[in-house]
């Protein structure tokens, strides 16, 4: 392999962007992303917004290498949807026992615990492969189960299936749509290597510090690909304990089980090489890969299925994506309008923030019609009982 040079490029690599309206900041960033000397390819999604280092939205393949800050704070944040064996009235005639399984069964925000931890076999698994994780492990553990704050939910909500691709047959269903990662762990190990990264990288101008990386034939590279990996195994540790204690909860059988996740980097083959490709809050695309991509707490999310596009790197978005800032949203935003809307669409909230209420989000439909190159669409998920993190946490997405 050649020699990487330790400077820039005079111009960035080929990048294909999807969507449009993007804000200065964002596409700044996927062109400083694409002028690193590792990298081969990047691209923008339609939901994309700025970021630390790559924006959210961002897809960035590299030449063994990996950028923890491109990979993201909350490693191997992932959606998952149980179908389950419930009939629909349980979303009108039924709707308190369905918020009380909510309740019961998970906790929101930063710290946030069970009393009475949760208990899997990544418990068994070996922490001990870094200094991070093997200092945070305790933490972890008391975390099992639970979700973050910011844009991570849990909700019930009407799946239609429109195509039996999907893995039902078409028709109308009880669906629970999680949100959320690795929790403050996985915070833990990305503060940790981006450290490592940037004092092995002291070349870098200072607006590219978010994008060191770490070679994969160094010692610091293997590390954190173990601890970013372990993370993924932990984040859907964390989603299977809600959907499986929510079903028991309710005494019911699941029917369907559908994952994916971003926040994280694979060594995929592209144009005939391996590259490392990090989806930086994008959902892997591969031809037939089936994967979720949710718009907000009161307007539909979509089963789909991946068309493997190459100058996507087999991706798509991972949802709406923000249309304006927290910031904004606090000046902008009011409880009084956000409830109405919720309203019309017959939307329980039980507890959010209100940066975000559904018009801090760029409309999904737009987002999906950008998008349509990329995945085709097998379901559509209408929320219905909707529980984010109450109002006053720090946001951890």
């Amino acid at each position: 392999m050649a020699q990487k040079s330790r400077s820039v490029r005079k111009s960035p690599v080929p990048c294909r962007i999807w969507g449009e309206g993007f804000d200065h900041t964002t596409l700044l960033q996927i062109e400083q992303a694409g002028l690193l000397p590792i990298a081969k390819a990047t691209a923008l999604m339609p939901d994309a917004h700025s970021g630390y280092g790559l924006p959210i939205g961002g897809v960035l393949a590299t030449d063994n290498a990996v950028i923890p800050f491109a990979v993201g704070v909350d490693i191997a944040c992932r959606m998952k949807m149980t179908v389950l064996d419930l009939s629909l009235d349980w979303l009108t005639n039924r709707k308190e026992s369905l918020v009380e399984a909510i309740e019961a069964e998970t906790r929101f925000g930063v710290g946030a615990t069970f009393k009475r931890r949760r208990e899997h076999a990544i418990l068994d698994e070996n922490w001990h492969g870094t200094p991070v994780t093997r200092m945070h492990k305790d933490r972890a553990f008391a975390q099992l189960g639970t979700s973050g704050s910011g844009n991570h939910f849990v909700e019930f909500g009407k799946l239609t299936v429109t195509d039996v691709a999907c893995g039902l047959p078409c028709g109308e269903y009880v669906a629970l749509l999680s949100h959320s990662g690795s929790r403050g762990t996985g915070a833990m190990v990305c503060e940790h290597y981006s450290k490592i990264a940037m004092q092995t990288h002291p070349e870098l101008p200072r607006e590219f510090s978010r994008l060191a990386w770490l070679d994969l034939d160094t010692a610091a590279g293997q590390e954190y690909w173990w601890a970013m990996s372990l993370m993924g195994r932990y984040a859907a540790a964390n989603h299977w304990l809600i959907h499986h204690h929510i079903a028991k909860n309710l005494g019911v059988e699941v029917l369907l089980d559908i994952e994916n996740h971003h926040n994280f980097a694979w060594k995929e083959n592209h144009g005939g090489e391996e590259v490392v490709v990090h989806r930086k809050g994008a959902t892997p695309a591969a031809a037939g890969q089936l994967g979720i991509i949710p718009g907000s707490m009161a307007t539909p999310g979509f089963v789909v299925r991946g068309k493997g596009h190459p100058d996507s790197l087999h991706s798509a978005s991972h949802g709406a994506g923000r249309a304006m800032s927290r910031t904004a949203a606090h000046k902008t935003q009011d409880w009084k309008t956000a409830n109405a809307f919720l309203r019309e669409r017959d939307v329980t909230l039980i507890s959010a923030g209100l940066d975000e209420v559904p018009t801090c989000y760029k409309d999904i439909e737009t987002v999906m019609a950008a998008q349509s190159d990329l995945v085709e669409t097998l379901a559509r998920f209408n929320p219905r009982i909707v529980k984010m993190c109450p109002a006053g946490e720090r946001p951890e997405d």
